[in-house]
């Protein structure tokens, strides 16, 4: 068992908090194949970022905000299968009010519905990518996240499936702790994941008199 002591926890949502891993690969696969493009590619390069961020590598002389406004409609529309990840809900209700949020790539409108089809509480102010100019792994989604919580970024604790999402929570000075749902291990450990555990469920929280003390199960992964 691994002790680790932080002020607050910032969570990305997707591969994190909820599997939406199948939803994901439908829409973009149909993204994909409808402009031409190699799907599996695509939907590699779609997850953990902005959805307009792939629309405009992909895409760079098209009405971007039309073509993000598409592939939001489809993801809000397609809910199969969007559940709650091992652990989540159980950790997300044993920590307190204002020790925690959320930091997703995904718009606040597909956030919100996500987030109910799941099942799972939403923090009373949490960052999408509608409330940055810059998403991951631009540091700013958690910088802002942690100024939510009035908590420096220093003290927070990053709960990352991504490369992008860790190299963010890096850049932003916190450390992270990386799931591998959606990235090997060694792809987690590259991008600079402090601590690699299986899901939710190997993270629990212990009594600590200031801040959190989390108890992190390293079994291997």
């Amino acid at each position: 068992m691994t002790y680790v002591h932080c002020e607050a926890l910032l969570f990305d949502m997707d591969g994190v908090l909820i599997d939406s891993t199948p939803a994901v690969a439908r829409v973009w696969t149909k993204w994909a194949v409808a402009r031409g493009f190699n799907p599996e590619e695509v939907v590699a390069h779609a997850h953990g970022r902005p959805s307009i961020t792939t629309v405009r590598e992909y895409l760079p002389n098209a009405d971007h905000e039309a073509e993000n406004r598409g592939v939001e409609r489809a993801e809000i529309e397609d809910l199969a299968g969007v559940v709650p990840l091992p652990g989540a809900r159980e950790l997300l209700e044993s920590l307190p009010a204002g020790r925690w949020t959320i930091v997703t790539s995904c718009t606040r409108a597909l956030a919100e519905v996500r987030l109910r089809a799941a099942g799972l509480p939403a923090p009373k102010l949490f960052v999408t990518a509608t409330d940055v100019v810059n998403g991951k792994p631009h540091p700013e989604p958690f910088l802002k996240a942690a100024k939510i919580l009035g908590i420096p970024a220093t003290g927070c604790v990053v709960v990352e499936d991504a490369p992008a999402g860790i190299r963010a929570g890096k850049a932003a000075g916190g450390r992270v702790i990386a799931f591998p749902t959606t990235s090997p291990p060694d792809r987690l450990a590259e991008a600079g994941a402090d601590w690699v555990v299986k899901n939710c469920a190997a993270i629990s929280l212990g009594s600590a008199k200031n801040g959190l003390r989390l108890e992190l199960d390293q079994e291997p992964v």
